[in-house]
């Protein structure tokens, strides 16, 4: 009788520390989503000042890639910015790869600009010149792990943000805006 016990304390034991084993090695398997900050956004005062009818944001990407051990393959990258529900404009940033670097986050920086949707361009330029615009940015990609090696199954990433914008046509406050997960409370 004292044996049987002994060996189902030894076994659940061994079942334990197993799943601890389990559990820590898949945490530091498991990558961790990148993340993405536009540091830079700016609507040129040359734009609205001179009274014409299209206009040009500029906006400076960050991409981190916060895991150690793994390496990220984007496939196409789609933003988008919205003025209320009205969009802006669009970009398609190519696809592209983002090693690790262990000391480090591995950061992939993108200084870009598009031109805005000739309709919206007064009504963004009245709101800039009153302080008072906000553009929502949308972002959606699929992205493939490399981890030691092996590939992971294609993964979605949805991240949307809000921009300030001051009446100098920069961020307000000249704070970076961190792009969040999406909302499906807000989706239609």
């Amino acid at each position: 009788m004292c044996e049987t016990k002994n060996l189902c304390l030894w076994l659940v034991q061994l079942v334990y520390i197993l799943g601890l084993l389990a559990f820590c090695l898949w945490l530091a398997v498991h990558p961790r989503s990148p993340a993405y900050s536009i540091i830079k956004f700016s609507v040129p005062l040359t734009n609205h000042n001179n009274g014409s009818s299209h206009g040009r944001i500029e906006y400076e990407l960050d991409i981190k890639n916060p895991n150690r051990d793994s390496c990220i393959l984007y496939y196409d990258t789609f933003l988008t910015f919205y003025y209320g529900e009205d969009k802006v404009g669009n970009k398609t940033i190519p696809c592209f790869y983002q090693g690790r670097n262990r000391e480090k986050s591995e950061i992939h920086r993108l200084i870009d600009q598009m031109d805005v949707e000739t309709r919206l361009w007064t009504d963004l330029r009245k709101e800039i010149m009153n302080a008072s615009a906000e553009l929502r940015v949308d972002l959606s990609t699929k992205i493939v792990y490399y981890t030691w090696g092996i590939k992971s199954k294609q993964q979605g990433i949805n991240r949307e943000g809000k921009i300030r914008i001051g009446k100098d046509g920069m961020i307000l406050n000249n704070k970076e805006v961190k792009l969040r997960r999406a909302s499906k409370k807000w989706k239609l």
